[in-house]
């Protein structure tokens, strides 16, 4: 294996960190939080990280970044993470987790349509593989199916695609680091959920030691944590190749759900788990790795500037 293959390989490897980390959210939310609270939960999960990478890193961003910084942040966060929690909220942590699998699909048209990537047959075979894990999940979950939590969990998977999507088109500003960047989305997607989160679900209660230990653990290992190394894969790899990472999540979910929450797994759902790890693996494959920089001939303009931003 060249040393540009082995590379990518360890950035796919570490990048695969989210996405199993986030498949806890449903288990930790469900048994550690407050319950009927997603906007809340969204906001202490967002905000509170958010201000603390903007005070270590002390950069905000300026001119046309202020409103891509924004937009990022509604998607990635904003959008995002209400959805995630309304989903986790009305649906078994396995099915809710699994509706993620749908990702990598809308990803491939957000592509096609912001990227000009024309979705290889591999990579369509693969989202099609998700979507199939995701039917065999969640048809044999064995609970009742409800359809404000998947219509979420659907939409939280179409939003969280569109700001991988941009953020790879739209980039990093020159000097501008993995952590940096993290902190400007959650503190933007933060600051939308703020009047959102107290508008519609008042004060926050209060809250136990359970709960604190759960919405700290969301927010350092679940989002600064997490939301760092995504968004430093995404500068590194295809984004349709991150977007299928997001399979890894229904998995952990599940395999989590079963391991300590007691929820049973029926063969057909094991073989659905199997068909997304499958999905998962075949996204990547026909990503194109890294051209290694030639001796002398075009040095290619972007790669200093990627280089230091990705480190």
């Amino acid at each position: 294996m060249s040393s540009t293959a082995q590379h990518a390989s360890g950035t796919i490897a570490l990048t695969a960190y989210t996405p199993l980390v986030w498949g806890s959210t449903y288990a930790v939310t469900t048994e550690f939080l407050p319950p009927d609270r997603p906007l809340l939960t969204a906001l202490l999960r967002a905000l509170p990280a958010g201000l603390v990478l903007l005070a270590i890193t002390r950069t905000l961003p300026r001119g046309a970044w202020i409103g891509r910084a924004a937009v990022l942040g509604a998607l990635n966060i904003g959008a995002f993470f209400p959805l995630l929690f309304l989903a986790a909220y009305r649906l078994p942590g396995g099915v809710a987790a699994v509706l993620g699998a749908a990702g990598p699909l809308f990803a491939l048209g957000f592509a096609a349509m912001l990227l000009s990537e024309r979705p290889t047959s591999r990579k369509i075979l693969a989202g099609f593989a998700g979507v199939l894990g995701v039917s065999l999940v969640v048809l044999r979950a064995g609970a009742a199916l409800d359809t404000v939590g998947i219509i979420a969990g659907l939409a939280g998977a179409a939003s969280m695609s569109a700001g991988t999507v941009l953020t790879k088109r739209w980039g990093r500003p020159d000097g501008t680091g993995a952590l940096t960047f993290t902190g400007w989305q959650l503190t933007a997607g933060g600051l939308l959920l703020l009047p959102v989160a107290l508008l519609i679900e008042g004060a926050p209660p209060a809250l136990d030691g359970q709960a604190v230990a759960g919405y700290l653990y969301l927010g350092v290992a679940g989002t600064a944590v997490a939301y760092w190394i995504w968004f430093r894969g995404i500068s590194r790899l295809p984004a349709t190749s991150v977007a299928f990472l997001a399979l890894l999540s229904p998995l952990s979910a599940a395999v989590i759900g079963w391991a300590a929450l007691g929820q049973a797994l029926s063969p057909l759902q094991l073989l659905g788990m199997v068909i997304a790890l499958g999905g998962t693996l075949l996204g990547q494959t026909s990503a194109k790795s890294p051209t290694p920089p030639g001796p002398t001939v075009r040095p290619p303009r972007h790669r200093p500037a990627s280089a230091d931003l990705a480190a």
